[in-house]
């Protein structure tokens, strides 16, 4: 379900109905229906694994800490970097990757400064698992 996910320019709507699959495929591994009327905490912490879009999350900022490592001249770091000319279309902007990327460093307190430093950044991008 995740595959290429640390490119993904994802809205929250979208970002709920991976939640609910992934939920529902908990459930199922679990043999646990709605009916049973256990919480999705409690299913979670009886397997161990937290919430998609909290990985999609760590996997999002893992990526971008990839991209602003490597040199000015690396293709990802160009696009990153890219203004375009001219005008916008009407009406409310399209959401891109790097307004996810803001808003996940926004939630987690993180600036663009503190990439450079690998083992820090790993540790203060990761969102722990519950065991």
């Amino acid at each position: 379900m995740m595959y290429g996910a640390e490119t993904w320019a994802i809205k929250k709507t979208e970002e709920k109905k991976l939640d609910v699959a992934d939920m529902r495929m908990l459930r199922w591994m679990c043999e646990v229906t709605r009916r049973d009327k256990i919480w999705n905490e409690v299913i979670r912490g009886t397997i161990g694994v937290r919430e998609l879009s909290g990985k999609i999350q760590e996997s999002r900022l893992r990526w971008y800490g990839h991209v602003m490592k490597r040199d000015e001249e690396y293709i990802w770091r160009r696009v990153m970097e890219m203004k375009m000319l001219g005008t916008s279309r009407r009406g409310r902007p399209k959401r891109r990757w790097m307004d996810c990327i803001k808003d996940d460093l926004r939630s987690k307190g993180l600036t663009c400064d503190e990439v450079q430093d690998r083992g820090r950044w790993r540790k203060l991008a990761s969102n722990i698992n519950p065991t």
